[in-house]
């Protein structure tokens, strides 16, 4: 790996980039208004941890996590496609939100919960061996080095997320920006609690096959940028149960 790279810093709490972008068309902002209050996570006191499986309207078998959500296409998906999972988005904007939420099923509505702030606050307040999937999709890449600390893939967040995904548990990570690349790999070769599960270029060069292909995705391939598929296990911690089976009471 190269040299020099990322430091920790502390995890903070102060929210970077947009909550409002265009203004609402008038179905956008009746979702925002009359479906997002029903799913959305609601603040908490900083003492009280999140049950995330209490979370949903009915059992749910696993509870994924997508940091970023965008305008909600790769949430949308998952969700229609694994009935049995329970899925938190994590992200603030306000349009992506209102997209999201044009978009649920009524069944899936109860199975997708939204996080309208920092992620790393929710990360904080999960319980310990909780996800059993994260997605951090093309985030911003915060290219200017006095903003690096801002990034999402980072050592005080891949800290957190080893503490709350279950041994066994995947980290997906995906990017078309060859800095923010380099800087993902530092970050996630380093981090001695997760896995790179590549064995060739192709593990890294084309999705899976359960990877929707997101507009963001689209673009990037029409302006001639290669985006790059990072998939991570959770290391398993000696006598933790893995991703699947639960813990006895």
């Amino acid at each position: 790996m190269t040299s020099g790279g990322p430091s920790p810093e502390p995890a903070g709490r102060v929210l970077y980039g947009r909550r409002k972008g265009r203004r609402l068309r008038p179905a956008q902002r009746r979702a925002l208004e009359e479906v997002v209050p029903r799913i959305r996570i609601p603040s908490l006191p900083e003492d009280r941890p999140v049950d995330p499986c209490g979370l949903f309207d009915r059992p749910v078998r696993e509870v994924w996590m997508e940091i970023g959500f965008g305008a909600g296409e790769h949430l949308l998906a998952q969700a229609a496609a694994n009935p049995d999972v329970g899925l938190i988005g994590c992200d603030p904007y306000l349009a992506g939100a209102a997209r999201l939420a044009r978009g649920l099923t009524e069944d899936a509505a109860g199975r997708v919960r939204v996080w309208q702030d920092d992620a790393r606050i929710l990360i904080g307040r999960l319980p310990e061996a909780s996800l059993s999937r994260v997605f951090i999709l093309f985030p911003d890449p915060w290219p200017k080095a006095r903003h690096h600390k801002r990034r999402m893939v980072s050592p005080p967040v891949l800290a957190g997320l080893a503490r709350i995904m279950r041994g066994g548990a995947e980290l997906r990570v995906a990017t078309d920006d060859p800095g923010y690349l380099l800087w993902s790999l530092d970050c996630l070769q380093r981090a001695e609690d997760f896995v790179w599960t590549a064995r060739a270029p192709s593990d890294w060069r084309a999705p899976p096959q359960d990877w929707p292909e997101t507009r963001y995705a689209r673009k990037a391939r029409a302006a001639g940028r290669r985006s790059v598929y990072l998939r991570y296990l959770r290391a398993v911690p000696a006598g933790a149960p893995p991703v699947g089976i639960e813990r006895a009471e």
